[in-house]
């Protein structure tokens, strides 16, 4: 029977009251706060940790868990009532654009039923590792790691889960190892069903950002998803409206298919802030289908992005 006292003294020392065990016939279940520690120290803190429990006589075997305060976290939900307006491409590009502001961004695909962001941010191949049966997020070529359920199962696999699976696929998804990452991006899927209400119960998001087209069919929509938020009593950071003009590749001629300023109608009469326009451009299309999304670069294509990406900025560093 092992002494609990020698691995508490054993982990006090290498680890300064950051972290606690329990033991169970010789198995040992450690878990280590790591809140404010940047990749290399959670690491390190990690390796001695793990090294000075097998030290102690009796421990057969050790299993660690790394965990953060959230309330360090600033979580923003990507939203839309109905699929279609683009609601992927946004989230994508607004994760960019914080990092390249200088925040420490993470991107989940929530989007359980179509995940897209694998190949929007250009790791369509890439599978993520578990370590102590932990998820670590997949690096992107733009500096923000990332994890979907598109990475999860094969490209052409059907995902026919019930509610509980989808749930459970989010829960492994948002525990994951994010590391420093001070801001987390969620691509939910559209509507207000089971993904949504686990976000909200389980990981109450900082705030939402709503996408919509123009046209009145996605503001019915786009309306109900953020009255699902203001029950939830998540605040609205904005609306954005997205699809918001089409511009001629040949003739730069802007036309509006969609119809314009519905959204920024709709968020004045809600009295809620409007975030920008975002055009149907297609070289925002080429661009997101080579996983090269405009944010990244400095082509015209990107700068409704960035000016997004400001304001939504701005409501970050409002939150104190």
């Amino acid at each position: 029977m092992t002494d609990s006292s020698l691995l508490d003294a054993a982990l006090l020392r290498v680890a300064q009251g950051r972290a606690t065990a329990r033991i169970e016939e010789g198995r040992a279940s450690i878990i280590v706060d790591v809140s404010g520690l940047d990749e290399p120290a959670r690491d390190a803190l990690e390796a001695d940790v793990r090294a000075a429990a097998t030290d102690v006589p009796g421990i057969t075997s050790v299993r660690v868990a790394l965990t953060s305060q959230r309330s360090r976290r600033i979580v923003l939900a990507v939203a839309s009532g109905k699929g279609g307006v683009g609601k992927s491409t946004v989230s994508a590009n607004l994760a960019i654009a914080l990092a390249r502001s200088g925040r420490r961004v993470g991107l989940v695909d929530a989007d359980i039923y179509g995940p897209s962001q694998p190949r929007l941010m250009g790791v369509a191949d890439a599978k993520p590792t578990a370590r102590d049966k932990v998820l670590q997020p997949v690096p992107t070529p733009y500096g923000v790691p990332m994890l979907s359920m598109g990475m999860l199962v094969a490209a052409d696999q059907a995902i026919a889960w019930r509610g509980p699976m989808a749930a459970g696929a989010l829960t492994q998804m948002m525990d994951a190892n994010w590391g420093p990452a001070d801001t987390l991006v969620l691509d939910l899927p559209p509507g207000t069903g089971d993904v949504q209400l686990t976000m909200i119960q389980k990981y109450r998001p900082s705030g939402a950002v709503i996408v919509s087209t123009p046209q009145d069919l996605a503001l019915i929509d786009a309306r109900r998803a953020i009255d699902l938020f203001v029950k939830a009593g998540v605040p609205i950071i904005g609306l954005i409206e997205n699809m918001a003009g089409y511009v001629c590749p040949s003739c730069g001629e802007v036309s509006d298919p969609f119809g314009t300023g519905g959204a920024e109608a709709a968020a004045a009469e809600l009295g809620l802030p409007f975030l920008g326009r975002i055009p149907l451009d297609i070289r925002v299309r080429v661009a997101s289908d080579a996983g090269q999304p405009p944010a990244a670069g400095n082509g015209p294509e990107g700068v409704a992005f960035m000016g997004v990406a400001d304001k939504v900025g701005d409501w970050i560093k409002g939150q104190g």
